[in-house]
């Protein structure tokens, strides 16, 4: 497999940006859902210390896409497994199923991998 990706630099490429971006936007998608949950969380009756843990995810959602910009390895794992974190509190405490949150794991399992594996080796 060494020998597969001999070819690469570290320069990003226009897959690995538009891999970014994609994910980026549905990421922005469910902080927008949670936003529009938090103004309706009077008439929703949504306990206050939800919107403390699905905001602090949003943020690690966010915070693992700018890592794997920087070409750091902790984020291809902190940004999957916040979204999975995601869409587990919105199970869970509003019992609703996020299709941007499946999407987005889509995304990163089938296109940000094929565009982040071959750049690996440039990973800190």
């Amino acid at each position: 497999m060494k020998e597969d990706f001999t070819n690469e630099n570290p320069k990003k490429d226009l897959g690995f940006i538009l891999s970014l971006a994609a994910l980026l936007l549905f990421s922005l998608m469910g902080i927008g859902i949670d936003t529009d949950e938090y103004l309706q969380r009077t008439e929703l009756h949504i306990p206050g210390n939800y919107f403390i843990l699905i905001f602090s995810v949003d943020a690690l959602m966010i915070l693992g896409l700018v890592l794997i910009f920087f070409y750091r390895k902790i984020g291809i794992f902190l940004f999957p497994a916040a979204v999975l974190l995601h869409y587990i509190f919105h199970n869970y405490y509003l019992s609703t199923f996020l299709y941007t949150d499946v999407t987005n794991l889509f995304l990163f399992i089938s296109v940000g991998l094929v565009a982040f594996i071959p750049k690996w080796k440039f990973f800190k």
